[in-house]
């Protein structure tokens, strides 16, 4: 069930994604008099699970999910539709259209990408508002376990003060794409400030390490179960471990080098019970364990029992929009840092290049709205970047030989057009390889 609500949202996403970036191509060929022989979601490759013949447009489903396609009337694209292109130009054809109007037509994917995105986080900051925990009521710092933080230097309690001299104002899921794609991270250790430098090939040392966040909030000890084997009777799922061997535990990493410290032995425990102090002793396995399962709490919990402080925010319709803006800004200006580290071979970043299993494994296995939207509206700002790319097959490509054209007054000929089209393709299948192969491999090594 899990994996059918996880594909669920996957296909509509992309759906969605796909179907508007093609209407961005298709309103203004309608409106330029353009024709549009074909409109797809997915590829029919021989084959089409739905097709329906509208006007002068056939409009269907294919079987291959890997994108879809407007086919224009006398346009050199992946078609390579060459008997078409030896016959005279046509007024409804795309050629026969002034540069200025095949631009527009060509441009429109992208751009509905890009609002689309916008209003996404518009419409999620009038929906949801903006929950989030201020930086400087992170008093004791972060948990760090990750191993390729540790290497670069960071220890758990280190608070976050600022990355390539941007200050950190909260904690929200941002904070680890800053650090991941930083230069310098200035932190505040035991009172006193130092900068950490980030290595370059930091992205790769991450994909060698097990997922998950580079750092995160330090949490309470919550026992969650007993298992079998555990001789610790007298603890209880819910229970808070707040002091174990005479110290104060406040968080779990506090707690584990206790129990580090002290294995095999029988020490004293207090736990919070029902917001009730409870004195205990217990039994220290000879690996430094209690033999219980532990889990975190909600913000909600966190911040009645004095952890936190939790602000949100609530914008009206009109607030919303700023806030929605200043949030798409800020994701594409991200993903173009990230685009830059791909391209940049020291940083390693290209092997975390993902295809469309890394898209499949960033939805949750549970559906939530807002996450749905959050993700679609990432991933439409990726759409409309990659789509820019001045590679011949796909848009930014198409945009780069017509500015060419309506600065040089020299249109390039339908041959040239045709071989820049077979070379973009090949580099496409090669990317799209690429991509999936590395998704293979992940699957395979278990990274």
């Amino acid at each position: 069930m899990e994996t059918v609500i996880k594909l669920s949202q996957f296909l509509l996403s992309l759906s969605l994604l796909i179907i508007l970036h093609e209407l961005g191509h298709f309103i203004p060929s309608k409106i330029f008099k353009t024709r549009v022989e074909k409109f797809y979601l997915f590829f029919d490759v021989k084959y089409s699970l739905f097709k329906k013949k509208i006007g002068e447009t056939e409009y269907g489903i294919g079987w291959l999910p890997l994108g879809g396609y407007v086919k224009i009337s006398g346009m050199v694209d992946e078609s390579m539709d060459k008997a078409q292109m030896a016959l005279p130009p046509q007024p409804w054809e795309f050629r026969s259209k002034p540069a200025w109007q095949r631009l527009i037509i060509m441009l429109g994917g992208v751009i509905v990408n890009f609002i689309l995105a916008f209003v996404i986080y518009i419409g999620m900051a009038y929906a949801y508002g903006d929950m989030f925990i201020a930086n400087a009521n992170i008093k004791d710092g972060f948990s760090i376990e990750n191993k390729a933080m540790l290497k670069a230097g960071f220890k758990t309690g280190d608070k976050i003060i600022a990355v390539d001299g941007e200050k950190i104002e909260r904690f929200d899921n941002s904070i680890n794409a800053k650090i991941v794609m930083g230069k310098q991270v200035l932190i505040e250790r035991n009172g006193a400030e130092q900068e950490i430098k980030m290595p370059n090939d930091f992205i790769d040392q991450l994909s060698k390490e097990e997922k998950g966040p580079i750092l995160s909030l330090r949490l309470p000890f919550v026992i969650t179960a007993l298992q079998p084997e555990s001789v610790n009777k007298t603890l209880q799922p819910k229970d808070i471990v707040v002091a174990l061997n005479g110290q104060k535990t406040k968080y779990f990493d506090e707690a584990a080098t206790v129990l580090q410290n002290n294995k095999g032995k029988t020490i004293s425990a207090t736990v919070l019970r029902n917001q009730k102090v409870v004195p205990l002793e217990v039994v220290i396995s000879k690996e430094g364990k209690l033999g219980v399962g532990r889990g975190g709490l909600d913000l909600e919990s966190l911040e009645k029992l004095g952890y936190y402080k939790v602000s949100k925010q609530e914008f009206s319709f009109m607030e919303s929009i700023p806030v929605g803006i200043e949030k798409g800004k800020t994701q594409l200006v991200g993903y173009g840092k990230q685009l830059k580290m791909i391209f940049n071979p020291s940083t390693g970043a290209y092997k975390q290049v993902g295809g469309f299993g890394a898209i499949f494994n960033i939805f949750p296995n549970t559906w939530s709205w807002e996450t749905f939207w959050s993700i679609t509206a990432l991933l439409s700002i990726m759409l409309g970047v990659m789509n820019l790319l001045p590679i011949p097959a796909l848009d930014g490509g198409h945009v780069l030989f017509l500015l060419y054209e309506m600065i040089s007054g020299k249109k390039p000929s339908d041959k040239f057009l045709e071989n820049a089209q077979m070379v973009g393709f090949i580099l496409l299948i090669t990317l799209l390889l690429l991509a999936n192969g590395n998704d293979i491999y992940k699957a395979i090594v278990g990274r």
